[in-house]
Formats: structure tokens, C-alpha cells, sequence
């Protein structure tokens, strides 16, 4: 067992398949030399060289095109866009031609490729360095969207990730890049589509991913000394979702809280809370809530920054007074 941050996570679980299968390559603006703007790839091109850990250009879309040929021939590229703002660069990439080409040549190509980025707030980059974006992904067929929150996740669903055959959009909560935690010796592979309960309750069910789920934890035990007890269930793999652990947590509490990093509008907890209602609703003792950023640009200033983004004491604070209501 190892402690390890956040960000040495991402440069074990690369190593890992790297060492497993020699197709596996791994291209970036300055993940090689530099070890990754973040730190979170230092020692790949030592270990593994340069023709498997390549720097690029400053173009996202150089990146994607050469890591989705790359896939279409064999190989299992990791590609890093820096920021996930910038997938607004490379959207056409990734929506008209990764995520539909297996379908449009009947599965003749496979693209095993996982495209990595940094997402989320918390570092005071402001509004064009700071977006959660996974609503963007989850609403494009033929990608799956994975969110670790730990360390040991990271290398776990980094692993799984690698390993399958279909894209994956592999966000990083930048937030969580220096927070730790332990991973055990060895090989470590998860599985896609799996949330995990990090503590189980009788009163309310927290729902979070990324760097949320460190916040709704401590939220819960804030909670727990009013005498609200809460089950806390980080979903980790937004697609494919594992319905049947979320269902089962909430009809159990029949209380919904979805944490979310990302603007109100469109996220991801909205299809949860869709979902409950169309699966649960009479095992409900109250409508869920959700706690979300407002729908606006996230603010560079620190004490707007943290106004914006749900924090342990506005969790605590809301779930408090829906269950008083």
C-alpha cells in the first residue's frame, strides 16, 4: 500500500497499462518532457521513451486527429487535452467523428482510445480554464464519460478506460490533483459503470462525482451531529450509469441530493433526478434536490469562486433545511 496524490495517480495508472500492453501510447502538449503542465506524468518519457510518450503541437485538434488514426490502426492511444474548456476547440473530433465511426463503418473500426483532461474549478483559472464540462460529453452517443475522486480510482478507472474498446472521456477534477490517498502494490483494474457507497445512512442519499466527493463526505458528517443521517454515493462513471446502486441508495433514504460542480442548466444531476422520477417516485418522502454552481461563468476571485461552487457548508446547510421542510 502506497500513498500516493492525485495527480501521481494518473502517472501510475498510465504506467501500469503501459508496462501491460505495448500498444498503448500517450501523446500531449507537454505531458513528455515537461511531465505535464499538472505533474501528473512525470517519469513516462524517461521510462518509456519518446516514440511512446510524444509531445505535441499547441493544436487540440492535431491531438485527437493523430490519436483517433492511432486507434483505427491498432494502437491504444491516451490523449491529454490540458484543459477540458478546450474540447471546445476539438468538438467536432470528438463528437462527428470518434464517437460515431464505429457506428458508420458497422463496427469494421474500433477506436480503444481515452482522451484525458483536466475539468473543474477550484484552482481560481477563471471562467475559460474552469468549466466542468461532463454534461457536454454525456449528451453524445458513442462516448463514455468517466470521473475519478480519488487516487486509487484514478489508477483503477484510468486502467478500465484504457482497456475498452469504445472512447472514453476521462475527467479529472484538477481541485483533487494534491489531495491523497492510499493505492494498493500491484496491478489495479476497475470496472466502467460502477458507483461506489463511501458511507451508508437512514435519512438522505448524497449523490456526487469529482471533486464534490470529498465535499459531500465531510458534509455528511457535519450531518451526522444534527442527527441527519446520509448514505454518500460517488457515481464515478457517468456512462455508462450504474442506475441499479443510485436507485437502490435513494429508495432506501427516500431523499435525493445531487452535488454538482458543474452549471445548473443541463447537468448531470437533472438526468439523475429524471430517472428517480420515473423509476422511484412513490419511494420518495420528499422531491430531490439539487446543489449545483449557478448557471454563470465561474469567477477568477477567490471568495466569488468559492460563493459559485457548492462548498461543505452549503451542502450541509441545504440538505438541513429540505429535511426540515
Amino acid at each position: 500500500m502506497a500513498e500516493l496524490t492525485y495527480r501521481e495517480a494518473i502517472a501510475r495508472g498510465i504506467a501500469q497499462e503501459m508496462r501491460r500492453d505495448e500498444n498503448v501510447v500517450f501523446l500531449g502538449e507537454d505531458v513528455a518532457a515537461a511531465g505535464g503542465v499538472f505533474k501528473g506524468t512525470v517519469g513516462l518519457l524517461e521510462e518509456f521513451g519518446p516514440k511512446r510518450v510524444r509531445d505535441t503541437p499547441i493544436s487540440e485538434q492535431a491531438i485527437l486527429g493523430a490519436a483517433m488514426g492511432a486507434a483505427m490502426t491498432g494502437l491504444r492511444p491516451i490523449a491529454e487535452i490540458m484543459f477540458s474548456d478546450f474540447f471546445a476547440v476539438c468538438w467536432d473530433i470528438v463528437v462527428n467523428e470518434i464517437a460515431k465511426s464505429r457506428y458508420m463503418t458497422n463496427g469494421q473500426v474500433s477506436f480503444p482510445l481515452v482522451i484525458r483532461s483536466g475539468n473543474g474549478g477550484g484552482l481560481r483559472f477563471g471562467a475559460q480554464h474552469s468549466q466542468s464540462v461532463e454534461s457536454w460529453a454525456m449528451a453524445v452517443p458513442g462516448l463514455k464519460v468517466v470521473v475519478p475522486s480519488s487516487p486509487v480510482d484514478v489508477v483503477g478507472l484510468l486502467a478500465a478506460s484504457i482497456r475498452d474498446p469504445d472512447p472514453v472521456i476521462f475527467l479529472e477534477a484538477k481541485a483533487l490533483y494534491p489531495t491523497k490517498g492510499e493505492v494498493p502494490d500491484g496491478d489495479i483494474d476497475d470496472e466502467l459503470g460502477r458507483a461506489k457507497v463511501l458511507r451508508r445512512g437512514d435519512d438522505a442519499t448524497l449523490v456526487a462525482i469529482g471533486s464534490m466527493v470529498p465535499r459531500a463526505m465531510k458534509a455528511a458528517g457535519q450531518l451526522a451531529s444534527t442527527g441527519i443521517d446520509c448514505t454518500v454515493v460517488d457515481v464515478r462513471s457517468l456512462v455508462p450509469l450504474d442506475t441499479q446502486t443510485l436507485l437502490e441508495e435513494i429508495s432506501h433514504t427516500g431523499r435525493l441530493f445531487t452535488v454538482e460542480e458543474n452549471p445548473r442548466l443541463c447537468g448531470w444531476g437533472g438526468e439523475l433526478v429524471s430517472i428517480v422520477g420515473e423509476e422511484i417516485f412513490y419511494d420518495l418522502d420528499g422531491a430531490p434536490v439539487r446543489i449545483t454552481t449557478p448557471h454563470i461563468p465561474l469567477p477568477a476571485a477567490d471568495a466569488l469562486e468559492d460563493m459559485a461552487i457548492p462548498s461543505v457548508e452549503r451542502i450541509a446547510e441545504r440538505v438541513q433545511k429540505a429535511m426540515q421542510e
